[in-house]
């Protein structure tokens, strides 16, 4: 205990913070550990930590750094656990050649230098900081993946997915399983995804986000938490744990990142176990105004013409996926007004909308898109929206009420502007009904833009002249962008989407077609011979104004 008491006055009492009388009453309670000592004169108010620090610091010939600095740039070192760290109060911060930077609180513990040696084949290079930064920083880089996974007990989690239902629940409510799955889901807010894929395969479990309409794999954790992972979304949702043998879909309510942020979950059960999907709903991020979707000026005053139309039907086509709701959505945010009734009928709401009437269907109980459709024109509408017409009793309602009075939106799943009318007379809806009925029809797809960050200019080369149909003459004076990648993309040399659109509308030429009982493709080139613009050639001006790439283009668009 003396030689200790010599050692810490040696170090503490020349920078007059600390008297004798002061250690003497310290080092009387029994204490003999020179950093529990230490500890103690802090806890008493004797001296600050940081003011200690750099006492130690001076004495040891060690720097006295701010954590703060480092926030999120700690490293994760194999064969180092978050246990050891936090045990030992030190965590690893840069990795130069073979030298490995830590901070400490305790400069005493030289055992802790020789294990860490030991374990990582480094040379270790010291620097003092506080006990409670090292422990934020801990806690920082605990929320990597590998660090998350590292925490569980191997032994408790080799469940299947036929395993006790029980287990599965205390597996999914420990600690590291809330962790991990609170990392992916806020990951894929900060990448702006759109959906969180959970896929089940014979030896891995993959996670991929879909981001700007496009797939990408993400660091996935072990097959082994597969089940833990998936019983712990099913229980946010309030899905049932117990059935893993049908399909279940729900919804969740969370903050992530300060946001609120709706995600609806669902199930499907899989030859090797429950595939999942979350789609992310961030209503405070998405802004519902036909000013911002990309619309070329022509068919946004085309389009804005026939939304303030009394009645009639204005359909939107395209595939699952191509922002046909975020464009209905708009539309009748640009109409809602307090003197106008706006009813909707969807499968599922995604959005909410204020001083709109959303209705859900739920088929499971009898309530389907036609049987709705009867309820609400009980109900006085000047305007309705239906989520899509599937079928032909509610084709045929949906005509009746545009032909009664009402204002109708919807959508139809096909390739152009032309097809919708094809479709609803495969429907069996008689053609005069349909052109007495029909206003336009908008069909749309979604282009990633090219990242603002990394663009770079670049001359076009024949072959993509040819592609766009561009003659030698005006490709003298032809530039176009693309990404090069960066951090901002994350490397994908796009960011954020835009629509291009197929604008078509009803006017006595085509409606004359449509009696007629004309083909699809007539139809289509009579439009375009009075203006209408195809999708590629929408597309084709988007690139022209280096808003994305012909690779984009190519890959929404048919050749027409």
């Amino acid at each position: 205990m003396l030689q200790q008491e010599n050692r810490l006055a040696q170090i503490l009492m020349p920078s007059g913070k600390i008297t004798a009388e002061t250690l003497n009453s310290v080092m009387n309670e029994g204490i003999i550990q020179p950093y529990e000592t230490c500890q103690k004169l802090i806890d008493q108010g004797f001296i600050s930590e940081e003011e200690l620090l750099k006492i130690l610091g001076k004495y040891f010939n060690i720097p006295y750094i701010s954590l703060k600095k480092h926030v999120g740039k700690n490293l994760f070192i194999e064969n180092i656990s978050e246990n050891f760290m936090r045990g030992s109060k030190f965590v690893p911060l840069e990795l130069e050649e073979n030298t490995l930077t830590i901070a400490i609180s305790n400069p005493f513990d030289d055992s802790m230098f020789d294990a860490i040696k030991m374990a990582t084949g480094y040379e270790v290079n010291i620097c003092l900081a506080k006990s409670e930064e090292i422990a934020d920083a801990i806690s920082s880089d605990s929320s990597s993946m590998d660090r998350i996974i590292e925490d569980y007990d191997e032994g408790s989690i080799g469940v299947n997915e036929e395993g006790d239902v029980d287990h599965l629940k205390d597996l999914a409510s420990e600690a590291p399983v809330i962790r991990l799955v609170n990392l992916i889901i806020s990951r894929a807010v900060e990448l702006q995804a759109s959906d969180i894929h959970f896929e089940p395969f014979e030896d891995s479990f993959h996670i991929r986000y879909r981001i700007d309409g496009i797939l990408h794999d993400m660091e996935s954790p072990p097959k082994n938490l597969q089940a833990a992972v998936i019983s712990r979304i099913k229980i946010m949702s309030k899905l049932n744990i117990a059935e893993r043998r049908l399909p279940q879909d729900g919804r969740i309510k969370l903050r992530v990142q300060g946001k609120q942020i709706d995600f609806r979950i669902s199930s499907l059960p899989t030859l090797f176990g429950e595939s999942v999907v979350m789609r992310i709903l961030d209503s405070e991020s998405i802004t519902f105004d036909l000013d911002h979707l990309g619309f070329p000026q022509k068919n946004l005053k085309s389009f804005e013409n026939l939304i303030a139309r009394p009645h009639g039907i204005i359909l939107v086509t395209g595939p699952t996926g191509s922002g046909k709701t975020t464009t209905l959505y708009s539309a009748l945010n640009k109409i809602n007004a307090p003197d106008k009734k706006i009813i909707t009928v969807e499968d599922p709401i995604e959005y909410q909308l204020h001083g709109v009437n959303q209705v859900q269907v739920k088929s499971a109980i009898g309530l389907t898109f036609a049987s709705t459709l009867r309820s609400i024109l009980r109900q006085d509408p000047d305007i309705i929206m239906i989520g899509e017409i599937r079928d032909a009793e509610t084709a045929e309602i949906a005509i009746h009420a545009a032909l009664t009075g009402h204002l109708v939106f919807s959508t139809l799943h096909t390739n152009d502007a032309a097809g919708a009318i094809t479709r609803l007379m495969e429907m069996g809806m008689e053609n005069y009904l349909i052109s007495s009925s029909l206003l336009g029809i908008l069909a749309q797809r979604l282009v990633r833009t090219v990242c603002p960050k990394c663009a770079v200019p670049y001359v076009p080369d024949s072959e993509t002249l040819c592609e766009m149909e561009i003659v030698s003459e005006a490709a003298e004076s032809l530039e176009l962008v693309r990404g090069e990648g960066c951090e901002y993309c994350a490397d994908t040399g796009f960011r954020g989407r835009s629509g291009i659109y197929e604008m078509m509308m009803i006017d006595d030429e085509i409606r004359k077609l449509i009696i007629s009982n004309t083909d699809s493709k007539i139809i289509k080139n009579k439009a375009r011979s009075l203006g209408m613009q195809t999708l590629r050639e929408s597309g084709w001006s988007k690139v022209k104004d280096k808003k994305t790439t012909v690779s984009e283009v190519i890959r929404v668009t048919q050749v027409e």
